[in-house]
């Protein structure tokens, strides 16, 4: 491309390279509103199933399960859309423009309870298929607006470590969403008495932030993405790779590999430990239910704060170093946790600030990589296929968490733990196997996964070098061809 850096130095920033503080503010804002959407699911919604709408926790994660099975088949099948949509706002934008309403208002329907039956037995399986259903449609919208923005990373920049920067905007956003998201809880949780309509009134309100920032982030890149686009369709080789074709390259690509293993464990661990904290909060450290977005602003403020932090010390020490640095220390939170008993409050806010700080390098460092790859496949292949890769590795890490949800849910189960019923004002008292159950998964579980991430971070091939290299070549391949 025209705007890359020199060929005697891949890794100047030029002025084609180098983003706006305008483009990275919008960039960012396009994240808000599914952070936020998806901040409230993780935290909420399985204690929501369980404590207000009062279906099991098995059907709890399973419900979780199916939505996230579905979420991970139809993550491909857009990635692939979006690469091959022509329209004169290029190929992702459109998607963003028409779904964003669509997935404020299904994500909306997630958080009612409506009653089928006088039966409490048949109720129960009448909710189990409304929320099944709701859930399957919200996933969808996700997935309309959110690959296609991911999608996006490469088409701003090509420059390694602009990318991070560009990273560090985007997750400010989503963990200032998440924290937003946080805030609005804990003042609606204390103003509000009845738990259904807590619930209902923080999702409308969720729902139409995440709408209008959508629409910032269209119109705040659409020129940079636009540029892109013109360029693209004059240097993209015409010759096209049947899908099948294209499957087999992308999982012979064993960078590609290494990546999808990392998010997937760093997710894992986050979303499974994000789901069980408000039991963990409530049941076993005894806390009211308007602290537990408290706790959880603790984890999300400090990765916040942090990622900044790592966005410029990886450009001294690197990606890898930086995301041993932070899992070391959010290890340490969880073994912490494990042992902590009801009363250390102080303790608690403690290690939930070290988990901060391996919480945000889950999110900056597996997506600062997946450019590097796509660049990868350009050079061996050249063509640009952003949605493939993109739609596949979240497939696979969706499949993950679709298992890890499920298990924590029969876990529940198994282990005696009981269920409000709808309506009911104080919650039940938990046996002691399931304040077990709710340590373990709080802890050790978690950790297991990071310890698969940091083997798989240790072995990824891609260092700066080599993305220079990848660079240098595709920039000698463009000249020819001009």
């Amino acid at each position: 491309m025209s705007n890359s850096a020199p060929l005697g130095d891949p890794q100047q920033i030029t002025d084609g390279d180098k983003l706006d503080l305008k483009t990275k503010l919008a960039y960012g804002a396009g994240d808000l509103g599914p952070a936020i959407t998806a901040n409230i699911a993780i935290f909420f919604l399985m204690i929501f199933f369980t404590n207000v709408a009062g279906i099991p926790a098995g059907l709890a994660g399973s419900i979780l399960m199916i939505g996230k099975i579905w979420d991970a088949v139809n993550d491909p099948i857009v990635g692939v859309l979006t690469d091959k949509t022509k329209s004169r706002w290029g190929r992702r934008l459109p998607w963003l423009f028409y779904g964003a309403i669509p997935f404020g208002i299904f994500f909306f329907l997630q958080w009612i309870v409506p009653r089928f039956s006088a039966n409490e037995s048949a109720n129960v399986w009448w909710l189990f298929w409304y929320y099944v259903a709701i859930g399957v449609i919200s996933q969808v919208f996700y997935t309309v607006v959110n690959l296609p923005y991911t999608a996006m990373t490469p088409e701003l920049t090509q420059n390694y470590d602009e990318r991070t920067s560009l990273n560090s905007f985007r997750f400010a956003f989503s963990i200032g969403g998440s924290i937003l998201s946080l805030i609005l809880a804990k003042i609606i949780f204390e103003q509000i008495p009845s738990r259904e309509q807590q619930y209902i009134v923080l999702a409308a309100i969720c729902g139409v932030i995440s709408v209008l920032a959508l629409y910032w982030c269209v119109w705040g890149v659409r020129d940079r993405i636009l540029a892109f686009e013109a360029k693209r369709t004059q240097t993209e080789e015409s010759a096209s790779i049947p899908y099948q074709e294209q499957f087999k390259i992308v999982f012979s690509n064993r960078p590609f590999l290494f990546i999808i293993g990392i998010y997937l464990f760093s997710w894992l661990a986050v979303q499974v430990t994000a789901s069980i904290i408000p039991y963990f909060a409530v049941n076993y450290m005894r806390l009211r239910e308007s602290d537990v977005p408290t706790v959880l602003i603790a984890v999300q403020g400090t990765a916040l704060l942090m990622l900044f932090v790592w966005s410029a010390l990886s450009q001294r020490v690197g990606k890898k170093a930086v995301y041993f640095m932070g899992m070391s220390l959010w290890m340490l939170a969880q073994a912490g946790l494990f042992f902590l008993q009801p009363g250390q409050i102080a303790l608690m806010y403690t290690l939930a600030v070290m988990a901060g700080f391996g919480v945000s390098t889950a999110y900056l460092v597996p997506w600062s990589m997946m450019p590097d790859v796509i660049e990868l496949d350009e050079l061996q292949t050249g063509q640009r296929r952003e949605g493939i890769f993109y739609g596949f590795m979240v497939l696979l890490q969706k499949f993950g968490l679709a298992f890890g949800l499920f298990v924590v849910g029969i876990a529940l189960e198994a282990s005696g733990f009981i269920e409000a019923t709808p309506g009911q004002s104080t919650l039940p008292t938990q046996p002691e196997s399931a304040l077990f159950a709710i340590r373990i998964a709080t802890a050790p579980l978690p950790a297991i996964f990071l310890i698969g991430g940091l083997l798989l971070t240790y072995f990824y091939p891609i260092t700066r070098e080599m993305h220079a290299e990848i660079l240098l070549k595709l920039r000698e391949r463009q000249q020819n061809q001009s």
